[in-house]
C-alpha cells in the first residue's frame, strides 16, 4: 500500500448503516474498522455520519460519529437531508481540529456541491441490468449513476466485472477494485454426513433466484434436501413456500433466517454442497466463505459469480434448471482434493487487503488537487 498522507481524516456517510445483513453490510462492518486503524497509523482517523437509525455493527470507539436525523429511505428524503448533515458533520470534524478531506459514501443518490472531494463504492449495477426492473426505473437509476460518478473524484467495486462496466458505460475519472474479503469466517473441518444437505446463503429474494433450486430439486429425487440461510425480503419466503408446495418438495426445504458467523462455519462445514443461482451478483461473499471452508459449490453463470469463483467451479444457466441439477451433481462426485486450487483463490481474498486498497484511493483523492484525479482509468 502506498503511504498514506499524515493526518489524512476521512467522513464516511452512514446514514444507511442500519441496513439488515446483506453483503454490503458485512463490507462496511469488515472495511472501515481496518481502514480507521490504517488511517490513524498515519496520524488521521476516520468519523462517520449516522442517521436516524443507528449503525448495526460495532465501530471502534476511536471512530468519531456525528449524529444527525437523516432517515435511511426512501432515498428521495434521505438526499434532502444528506448534504446539509455532512456539511455540519464537517464543520464539526474542522472545530475539533479534525479537518476531513475526503467524504466516502456508498448509497445513491450522492449529495451535490459537497466542499470536498467524495469517493463512492458501487456493488453492482442491479438497478441497470436486471431485465425484471421497469424500463422507467432503469432510465432513471441510469441517471443518479451517471450524476454521481461524474462528480466522484473515484469509484470503488468490488469485482473487475462490475467496474468493467462501469467504466464502458460512464467514464469516470478513476476506478480502483476494493474486493470482499472470506477470512471473518472460522475455518472449521468438513464433515458431511449421509443427509448433508445443499446450502444457499444470501438474502431470500427475488434476485437470488431461488425458485430454480426448488424446481432442481423436482427434477432429480435424489439430490439432497436444501437449507436457505438468509433474510426473506417481503412476501419471498412465502412465495417459495407456495412454489415448492405445488412442486411437491416443500418437506425437502428448510428455511433457518439468520445465523450467526460461529453457526455459518458450521454449516458451511457440513453441508453437501454450496449452491448459488442468483441472476446477478457483484460479488457474492458466499462464493469465497464456501470455497475457503473447502465446501463443493455451484454457481449461476451471472453476474460476478463466475469471476471470484473460478473457472474450475461448476455452473449453469440461471434460468436451466436441468443445468443446474447437472451442475449439482459434478460440485458432489468431485474428489475433496479437486477444490484445493479454488480453495487457495479463496484465501486470497483478505479484508485487510481490499481496506488497504480503499484508504490508498482515499489518499490519492486528498494529494491531488481539488481531489480530481485526472484522466479515466484504473487500478487493480
Amino acid at each position: 500500500m502506498s503511504a498514506v498522507p499524515r493526518g489524512l481524516f476521512v467522513l464516511v456517510s452512514g446514514v444507511v448503516f442500519g441496513q439488515e445483513r446483506s453483503g454490503v453490510r458485512r463490507h462496511n462492518e469488515e472495511l472501515l474498522p481496518r481502514a480507521a486503524r490504517l488511517l490513524e497509523e498515519g496520524g488521521g482517523g476516520l468519523g462517520v455520519l449516522v442517521g436516524r437509525v443507528p449503525p448495526s455493527f460495532a465501530l471502534p470507539p476511536s471512530v468519531t460519529l456525528h449524529a444527525s436525523r437523516v432517515p435511511a429511505g426512501p432515498p428521495i428524503a434521505r438526499a434532502i437531508h444528506e448534504g446539509s448533515a455532512l456539511a455540519a458533520a464537517l464543520a464539526q470534524g474542522a472545530a475539533a481540529g479534525r479537518s476531513y478531506r475526503v467524504i466516502h459514501t456508498a448509497h445513491l443518490p450522492t449529495p451535490r456541491r459537497l466542499s470536498v472531494p467524495f469517493t463512492l463504492t458501487v456493488h453492482d449495477l442491479r438497478s441497470l441490468l436486471l431485465a425484471r426492473r421497469s424500463l422507467s426505473r432503469r432510465l432513471f437509476a441510469r441517471r443518479v449513476l451517471r450524476r454521481a460518478i461524474a462528480d466522484a473524484s473515484c469509484v470503488l467495486t468490488v469485482s473487475e466485472g462490475v467496474r468493467r462496466e462501469i467504466e464502458r458505460r460512464f467514464r469516470p475519472r478513476r476506478t480502483v477494485l476494493v474486493g470482499n474479503g472470506a477470512d471473518h469466517l472460522p475455518l472449521l473441518p468438513r464433515r458431511p454426513g449421509r443427509d448433508a444437505p445443499l446450502l444457499f446463503v444470501g438474502q431470500i429474494e427475488p434476485r437470488k433466484n431461488l425458485g430454480l433450486l426448488l424446481e432442481a430439486l423436482k427434477l432429480d429425487p435424489g439430490l439432497p434436501d436444501l437449507e436457505l440461510v438468509g433474510i426473506p425480503r417481503g412476501s419471498a419466503r412465502a412465495e417459495l413456500e407456495e412454489q415448492a408446495r405445488v412442486l411437491d418438495v416443500g418437506r425437502r426445504v428448510r428455511f433457518l433466517g439468520a445465523v450467526e458467523d460461529g453457526r455459518l462455519a458450521e454449516l458451511y462445514a457440513r453441508c453437501a454442497c454450496v449452491v448459488l443461482p442468483s441472476w446477478l451478483e457483484g460479488f457474492g461473499i458466499p462464493v469465497v466463505e464456501a470455497l475457503r471452508a473447502g465446501a463443493p459449490l455451484a454457481i449461476a453463470d451471472a453476474g460476478a459469480l463466475p469471476e471470484v469463483a473460478g473457472g474450475d467451479v461448476p455452473r449453469f444457466a440461471p434460468d436451466d434448471p436441468a443445468g443446474c441439477v447437472a451442475a449439482i451433481r459434478t460440485a458432489l462426485e468431485r474428489a475433496p482434493g479437486g477444490w484445493e486450487a479454488a480453495r487457495a483463490r479463496a484465501e486470497s481474498h483478505r479484508w485487510q487487503d481490499a481496506a488497504e486498497r480503499m484508504v490508498a484511493a482515499w489518499a490519492e483523492v486528498a494529494e491531488t488537487p481539488s481531489g480530481r484525479v485526472s484522466a479515466p482509468r484504473s487500478a487493480p
